[in-house]
């Protein structure tokens, strides 16, 4: 997420921050720059426009001049206008209201607004400990039912069932009898969407508003589409009162543009952004942690959230006390740990939240993917429990066997056991509990390009708290 344009902004960066003194002249020249950089993620160039007004008027002020560290003042105030940009804070949502607080969802056709019903009330069930349940007003598109049940049955939560022979209205009144039946504290409802906007669809979705008066109405878009993420929900909430957006398939999304230009044309907050495909893939949208993943500072909050919540606590803590006691890591103990990323969204989920990513040589965190880390997994489970506690085992014939039973080359294997070592030898560090050591470790190891691609896990799925 924002990949091209934290390359282009780091880099910016870099050349200003080295110099003793700023100047009119190179601050300009700099936010030249960052106005091209903006300009190709694809965000509105009114945005722009404003964006760099704003920068311009502090920086070439006292605010920047005065600074000990100009170069770092900069970015401080540049920091501060993203931030200002998607909007000062996060903005939760208000389900103050008498149950059920009706949640209403609105989109065009493609942009995930199925899936994201099914995340949203996965997040709600397990976050806010709510009881949800869900209904389907699409009664347009092909199997929308069929499937809102089946996600709602993976997620765990009610499903409403609907028929498309009922009219929308009908099937919300029916859903809200149900839900107050239930004593139901959320009822997220899905909504039919359209390839483009018409009036037929807004006529619909406003007398659906007017029904159900929803505690809640969310816009769910594509964030791939960029700016016109932005002219579509500006669109929307000129028909319907929305009180906020969700951006869906920001994983895909290497500019940003929608993110950025979002909030100050609709003037609408942007409550959760979609990450992945998975069911847990939705992040309440922070925008200081946003701001501060575009400027390749990373999110370590957001890190430290994500395994707090998806880290197995009870593995890490064995694997925790058995290092303590000097016994080995093993490959089995190795596999765990790539496990553990995985459930942690992956090796660029984890990248995306690094600080000092914007730091890397261009393109080197596009690199990265977690192909490399199934292939691993997969020479693992080629291996008997004994060689997997006793890597040394392998001869020629036994490598030989392991990589034809995971479809991989002898090189493969050979890199994992490579960079098994090299976990052992952190591990080593990490004897006496010296989580210092165990990151300086992890700081200085090179991955099977010789670059940051190959970073292990982190052991034990534990994280630095300061």
């Amino acid at each position: 997420m924002f990949d091209n344009l934290t390359e282009r902004l780091s880099g910016t960066f870099r050349k200003i921050t080295g110099r003793a003194t700023l100047t009119e002249n190179n601050i300009q020249e700099a936010l030249r720059e960052v106005r091209r950089a903006l300009l190709e993620a694809d965000v509105a160039l009114s945005v722009v426009k404003e964006f760099i007004d704003r920068v311009s008027l502090r920086a070439v002020g006292q605010e920047v001049a005065k600074s000990l560290s100009p170069g770092q003042a900069l970015i401080k105030v540049v920091q501060a206008e993203l931030e200002a940009i998607m909007g000062s804070a996060n903005a939760g949502l208000d389900l103050k209201a008498t149950p059920p607080a009706v949640i209403l969802m609105a989109g065009l056709q493609g942009a995930g607004k199925t899936t994201t019903v099914a995340k949203l009330s996965k997040f709600l069930k397990e976050q806010s400990q709510k009881s949800v349940m869900v209904v389907s007003a699409d009664v347009y598109r092909p199997a929308a039912i069929q499937q809102l049940e089946t996600l709602a049955t993976e997620v765990g939560v009610q499903f409403f069932a609907s028929d498309s022979e009922q009219s929308p209205e009908v099937i919300a009144a029916a859903a809200i009898k149900e839900a107050k039946r239930k004593f139901i504290d959320v009822l997220i409802v899905d909504t039919a969407g359209r390839l483009a906007i018409d009036e037929k669809m807004m006529a619909e979705i406003r007398q659906l508003h007017t029904q159900l008066n929803p505690i809640e109405t969310l816009f769910v878009v594509d964030a791939m589409t960029g700016q016109d993420a932005a002219n579509t929900a500006k669109a929307f909430d000129d028909a319907l009162p929305l009180t906020g957006v969700v951006l869906t398939k920001a994983d895909g999304d290497a500019r940003g543009g929608a993110a950025l230009s979002v909030r100050h044309i609709t003037g609408k907050p942007i409550k959760f952004i979609g990450t992945g495909e998975k069911a847990e893939a939705l992040e309440p949208f922070y925008p200081d942690r946003i701001a501060s993943r575009i400027l390749g500072m990373g999110d370590m909050l957001s890190l430290i959230e994500e395994a707090e919540k998806k880290v197995d606590k009870q593995k890490a803590e064995q694997l925790a006390r058995k290092i303590k006691k000097g016994k080995g890591f093993d490959l089995e103990d190795f596999k765990e740990q790539l496990k553990q990323m995985q459930n942690m969204g992956g090796v660029s989920s984890i990248m995306d939240k690094m600080p000092g990513v914007g730091a890397l040589p261009p393109g080197a965190a596009n690199m990265v993917d977690d192909s490399q880390f199934r292939r691993m997994e997969s020479i693992i489970n080629s291996m008997t429990m004994r060689e997997r506690i006793n890597p040394d085992l392998l001869n020629g014939s036994r490598k030989r066997r392991i990589t034809q039973g995971s479809g991989t080359q002898i090189q493969d294997l050979n890199r994992l056991l490579k960079q098994h070592k090299q976990m052992q030898k952190v591990m080593k560090k990490m004897k006496g509990g010296n989580m210092a050591n165990m990151m300086r470790g992890l700081g200085g190891m090179q991955g099977p390009g010789g670059g940051a691609g190959g970073m292990p896990p982190f052991p034990g799925g534990k994280l630095p708290r300061h």
